[in-house]
């Protein structure tokens, strides 16, 4: 059951900023492809009003740093059972798509652009081999009635890659405001469409929640410092710090320091932020990172957002100097600054030697 979100003004009163779900009907489309990041930072988006093989059209149709699609569907004056089988129905569409049909597609709706080159500036990552490997469906609207909500609790009980996401739209005064809800922690409905998608794909599932973190322990940042101060960090460029974007509070990421091996485990409590904008507690004091004794100099390009250090809170649960660290062949490893832990080897094997607790 999504939470109620009410929004109230203070400014000497207390007065409460109402809702309008008319408005945004009106809006939600143009603002959700002017600017993705509002349904999910980590998408870039291929085109809006995807004509499909039967005549229908998709609203919103976007791909994630891995290749995979997301249907997106405004529920707008829908009854639940037309909104949720359009989606299906699109979805059906959807997996059937093609490599080539993908790119030209993309290049149809954005002026003859290349896919290949426009993913690698939005996401500063390769190309993926492979496209379409699973895909997820958004129901978004401004209001979710009991209904719809129960269908999508229902289809993702058994795996169906559904959610849905609904905004209220506030004005006050000059100045408009959207607030967002999830009806299911997006993470969770991955995990079980994973435990499905693999035996198609041959991918290992994801469980929601494990991330891996490439940390290079050297001049421009060192682990000692990553374990006294509460952190992990990347940059200099936005190849390395683009993914850091991917961790979110309450993700457990295991920390590897690339031909050493893994050094930590812990749980991130803020999402990522610029060094220069990074505080840590110094007796019961709130103390700029960039002003801590620091074994490396991480102020290099601070002022340059996309060649500075970016930064991400952790609630170490253990670590290990880097001279302890632990790496046994067929354990995982990857270039990226960050991406999902999908190795149950080394999941156990980590479990096993940092002691934490199964779930």
């Amino acid at each position: 059951m999504p939470i109620e979100l009410g929004v109230w003004k203070i400014n000497g009163a207390v007065e409460r900023i109402h809702f309008s779900s008319i408005e945004t009907e009106r809006k939600l489309e143009d603002v959700i492809t002017h600017d993705i990041s509002i349904i999910d930072p980590s998408l870039m988006l291929i085109g809006r009003q995807i004509l499909t093989a039967f005549g229908k059209f998709i609203d919103i149709l976007a791909m994630n740093s891995e290749g995979n699609l997301f249907v997106i569907e405004l529920k707008r004056n829908k009854t639940p059972r037309e909104v949720v089988a359009q989606t299906l129905d699109y979805a059906s569409w959807v997996q059937q798509l093609t490599y080539t049909k993908i790119i030209e597609i993309y290049s149809e709706k954005n002026s003859g652009r290349q896919l290949e080159q426009d993913f690698v500036d939005h996401f500063q990552t390769d190309f993926p081999e492979a496209l379409n490997e699973s895909h997820q469906l958004i129901i978004v609207s401004a209001e979710l009635d009991p209904a719809t909500e129960r269908i999508i609790d229902y289809l993702t009980g058994f795996g169906v890659p559904v959610n849905a996401l609904f905004f209220h739209y506030f004005k006050d005064g000059d100045n408009e405001y959207l607030a967002r809800n999830w009806l299911i922690d997006p993470h969770k409905v991955e995990a079980k469409s994973s435990s499905v998608s693999t035996l198609k794909t041959g991918k290992a599932p994801w469980n929601g929640k494990d991330y891996y973190v490439s940390l290079g322990d050297g001049i421009h940042r060192n682990w000692e410092d990553c374990r006294k101060y509460g952190f992990i960090s990347a940059g200099q460029g936005k190849w390395y710090s683009n993914t850091l974007n991917l961790l979110k509070p309450g993700a457990r990421v295991f920390v590897c320091i690339p031909k050493v091996g893994y050094v930590g485990v812990g749980i991130v409590t803020d999402e990522v932020v610029p060094i220069k904008d990074f505080l840590v507690e110094i007796d019961g004091g709130s103390v700029p990172l960039l002003e801590t004794d620091l074994h490396v100099k991480m102020d290099k390009d601070v002022d340059d957002p996309d060649l500075c250090e970016y930064v991400v809170r952790v609630e170490w649960l253990k670590t290990v100097p880097k001279q302890e660290a632990i790496w046994e062949k067929g354990m995982f490893a990857n270039q990226n600054s960050a991406c999902k832990l999908r190795n149950q080897f080394a999941i156990e094997r980590l479990t096993e030697h940092f002691q934490l607790e199964e779930e």
